[in-house]
């Protein structure tokens, strides 16, 4: 399985960053993860404009990656799921992208063409905190998904 986990984030280093590759590793077992974040001019200048001008920036940014396997986007409005949930997200897929979107968030447009919205709770946290989640939960999922007792 190939995971991509795609998001507007610049590119620099984090005190997250051993976190994320100490979860990548683990998650490593079940499926490949691809990290791609992106910061271009076009979503620096909508920044400066609107939040309208933002999230259309996020969409065109995001577009090349939304039809190539199944697409889960991250949204404080999607649904809440528990960790089991999640795993059933994760059953049978050759390919799935996770979109995490801006400080702006999405237009409802792209939010349409996911295929599953989600939250992961009511509360704004930071992209690099989603992005440690959203790895700690894959790797529980498979978890889940091959009976492993990191889940319990």
């Amino acid at each position: 399985m190939k995971i991509d986990i795609v998001s507007i984030a610049k590119k620099e280093r984090s005190t997250y960053d051993p976190l994320y590759k100490e979860l990548t590793k683990m998650i490593s077992r079940f499926a490949k993860v691809e990290d791609i974040e992106i910061f271009n001019k076009d979503v620096t200048k909508a920044h400066t404009i609107s939040q309208e001008a933002s999230q259309q920036a996020y969409t065109k940014v995001f577009n090349p990656y939304i039809n190539k396997g199944y697409s889960i986007t991250l949204d404080p409005d999607g649904e809440i799921i528990d960790s089991y949930e999640f795993s059933k997200l994760l059953n049978d897929r050759i390919a799935i992208k996770f979109f995490i979107g801006g400080a702006y968030g999405f237009e409802d447009a792209f939010l349409k063409k996911s295929d599953k919205v989600i939250s992961l709770g009511k509360i704004i946290m930071s992209h690099k905190i989603v992005k440690a989640v959203l790895l700690e939960q894959i790797y529980r999922g498979f978890s889940i998904l091959s009976n492993h007792p990191y889940h319990k």
